[in-house]
């Protein structure tokens, strides 16, 4: 196996995806912490790395350097249970992927991040946009999950990780799941999983709205 360097965000649900991964894969890594509100991708060493300024990245030996996270994830997962053989299914997993940052994670992540550093008020018209989609989000899920143990078929994926990480941080989005029973249950499920951690960190005080530096406004 590839020695792999993890540059991370500790309350990033996009950088924690992939230490879930990782661990469920029992890769070994070597973690290297970015403080994302403290200038740390604004560096020119760092640009080098990532010119878009954000994490997570993997460095992958000497094949050079891996961004977006769910392309970590397919990378990562290639050859495992976690990433399935057939053509189909494979497509199913890259529509869960492409819903996950596109309806998840600018909805509930987005709130949560907002809310919780200050960035919006909960009852701002822009926190109303992000819930009203965040609802829906959660209504295709639903839909899905009410005849699926998991997202693909009955089989656990990355398409799950990638979705778990911002779903179930929905609440701290002011996003109740009790009018999701079957997306509650297959919570239940993914955090059975062999591996399962949960290392999400709240996110410090430097993230509040002009407490840091950061490319985020």
């Amino acid at each position: 196996m590839a020695p792999l360097r993890l540059y991370d965000y500790a309350a990033s649900a996009n950088c924690y995806k992939v230490r879930l991964l990782l661990a469920q894969l029992g890769r070994e890594y070597e973690r290297v912490a970015v403080d994302i509100f403290d200038g740390d991708t604004l560096t020119d060493e760092f640009h080098e790395i990532n010119p878009a300024r954000s994490t997570p990245v993997l460095q992958v030996s000497e094949r050079g350097f891996l961004v977006e996270s769910n392309a970590i994830l397919a990378y990562l997962a290639e050859g495992t249970p976690l990433m399935p053989g057939d053509a189909f299914e494979r497509a199913q997993v890259l529509r869960w992927l492409l819903f996950e940052q596109t309806d998840v994670m600018m909805t509930m992540g987005g709130l949560r991040f907002r809310l919780i550093t200050g960035r919006i008020s909960a009852d701002s018209d822009r926190a109303r946009r992000r819930r009203d989609g965040a609802v829906s989000a959660l209504s295709v899920l639903e839909h899905h999950l009410r005849s699926h143990d998991f997202h693909i078929g009955e089989r656990y994926t990355i398409a799950d990780i990638a979705l778990f990480a911002y779903v179930h941080v929905a609440p701290a989005a002011g996003v109740d799941l009790g009018a999701y029973p079957a997306v509650e249950r297959w919570l239940e499920r993914v955090r059975s999983q062999p591996g399962h951690v949960n290392d999400l960190q709240p996110y410090p005080a430097n993230a509040l709205a002009g407490a840091g530096r950061s490319i985020y406004g």
